[in-house]
Parts: C-alpha cells; structure tokens; sequence
C-alpha cells in the first residue's frame, strides 16, 4: 500500500480559497499513491475557532468538491481530512448545535466514499465542546490494500487518540489501519508521538496519522507526522515543516505479527465491580 501523508503548513496570512487550491493540486501530484491523508481541519483552520461558523461547508460543498476532483484526477482514495460541517438543512444535534468535525474519504472516482463526525472533542469546554456537536457513530471505511484487494481502516480524528476504548471499538469491527488526521500543537508533540505508537502496538494496526505544520491563530503546529507499524516501529516520522510523507506498507505486517506474538488472543475483559 503506498500512502502519502500530506502534513499541510499554513499561517493566518493564506485564504482558505487559496489552500483549497493549493492543497488540491498537490493532491494531484500524488497520483501512483494508493492512498492520500490530509490534516484535520487544513482549511478553516484547526484553532481558528472565531471564524468557524463562517467557514463552515457541508459533505458536498465548495471544500468536499475540490477535494472529490482532485481525488479523481489524481486516481487515489483520498482521506480529504475533516471541515467544519455545517447542516445542509439547517438541523442541529443533541445539544442544539449545527457545527460538527466531520472527516471526508473520497474513492478514487471521486465519490465521497465514507464520512466521519469526530466523537471527542477538545477544548475542555471551550473551543469544540462549546462550538460543535460530538459524533456518534464508529467509522470504518475499505481501503485500497496496494495488492488488489482492501483493507479495513478504522477513522478517528486527532483528539480521539487519547481515548484507547475507541480503537478496541475499531479493532473489533475488523480494522487493521488507523487513519488518523490532526491539528496537534508543537507544545504537546511528544504526546503525539507516544499515543499513536501505543494504539499500534496494543491494537497491532498500522497508524497513519498526519498532522499540522505552521503557525495559526497564536498556535504553533507539530508536524511530526508518522506511518507506526503494529510491531512498535516507526517506519517513518516527517519534520516540523510542510512536508510529503510517501510511503511503502506491506499490510501482511498485520496478520504476521498477530500470529508470531498473539497478544490479542490474550484479550479478557472483566466484570465490573458491583
């Protein structure tokens, strides 16, 4: 499987106009890959809180098109990152919001092949929480293997890794691949760092988790995004900078790494206490 991680830099001087089609056309330079990640919230901006109700789209909007033919152009699957959605029909959630983080994955046709709301969101009542609804629905998508068949990837979105329950979730749907997008800050990279290794080793899945380069709204990005195999090892780790990650997956890693060292098998989960 042959996976290009495109860890997007950006300040607060670009027009999200100007990044789509930037970022669109560096999509399309990524045609030989099987699969192609974009960062969370690349467009709006990951801590540009202020301005998300106005830069809000929807799954099939200005953003989700660009996105669809860049995708075809370049024939990948293409994981577009997340927008700030907004409902087409002016619906809210729950909480009587109408904002969501939602993920976009488009076919290599340009379909929009899976979507995925972001259930945890970060800001410890401010930022998200305040702002957006929670998702609530596990997502897993079939992914383009690189030998002719697909492979089932589990999606989550950057804050989402800290919370290990939901990829036990994913795991058990069948997922062998974690995608995840992000906006992480550099302040917290080692985190960053740390948990995506940990959901591979105890998921024994493979991580692709692409972040964020630059500097917005006061926020300085981590970059550092990385493709972990399920054995622990980081088979690679991009800079701070804006940076094309391209690399080779040999996915049979997966199942033979679950049968020379059956962790999973060893799984038990115990009553709760009464």
């Amino acid at each position: 499987m042959k996976v290009a991680l495109l860890q997007i830099g950006y300040g607060d001087d670009e027009t999200v106009a100007d990044r789509v089609d930037r970022v669109a056309a560096l999509v399309r330079e990524q045609r030989g890959h099987d699969l192609v990640v974009l960062p969370e919230l690349w467009a709006p901006g990951g801590f540009a809180y202020e301005t998300w109700e106005t830069r809000a789209d929807t799954p099939h909007g200005a953003i989700a098109t660009a996105m669809s033919a860049a995708a075809k152009d370049a024939d990948v699957t293409l994981h577009a990152g997340s927008i700030v959605e907004t409902s087409s029909d002016g619906s809210t959630g729950p909480e009587g919001k109408d904002l969501w983080n939602t993920s976009l994955v488009f076919a290599p046709d340009g379909t929009l092949q899976a979507t995925y709301r972001k259930i945890h969101r970060f800001g410890f009542g401010a930022g998200e929480p305040k702002l957006m609804e929670a998702g609530e629905r596990i997502v897993t998508t079939e992914l383009p293997d690189g030998v002719g068949g697909t492979v089932t990837a589990g999606l989550s979105t950057c804050y989402d890794l800290r919370f290990p329950e939901l990829y036990r979730a994913q795991l058990d749907a069948g997922a062998k691949v974690f995608v995840i997008p992000a906006a992480w800050p550099r302040r917290r990279v080692t985190h960053w760092t740390l948990l995506a290794h940990a959901r591979a080793i105890e998921n024994q899945c493979v991580v692709l988790a692409c972040n964020t380069a630059g500097t917005h709204s006061r926020t300085e990005m981590g970059g550092h995004s990385q493709v972990v195999l399920p054995t622990g090892e980081a088979l690679a780790v991009a800079g701070l900078d804006e940076q094309v990650l391209s690399v080779d997956v040999d996915l049979s890693l997966v199942d033979s790494w679950r049968a020379d060292f059956p962790v999973l098998a060893d799984r038990r989960i115990p009553d709760r206490a009464h």
